[in-house]
């Protein structure tokens, strides 16, 4: 069985969190997620906080987090 990609969970929605990396169907950043791992929490401890996360959740905020996290953008057409 193939594993969910990050761009499976990972995604970019200007009307969810002001555009920041959110888990796909939350409004929990992979930010936050990272925080709580660079904190020393471990993956269960950060789906005990989150139960709406799953472990490939998790693992998907670390993929992510090898990318830039702060250079998206989102060019939209102003009238």
């Amino acid at each position: 069985m193939r594993s969910p990609s990050t761009e499976d969970r990972i995604v970019i929605d200007p009307a969810v969190c002001n555009g920041r990396p959110t888990v796909r169907g939350t409004r929990i950043t992979a930010r936050t997620v990272l925080e709580f791992v660079g904190a020393g929490d471990s993956i269960a401890e950060v789906i005990d906080e989150y139960p709406t996360l799953t472990r490939d959740d998790v693992l998907a905020c670390l993929r992510q987090s090898s990318r830039p996290m702060g250079n998206h953008f989102l060019i939209e057409k102003v009238a």
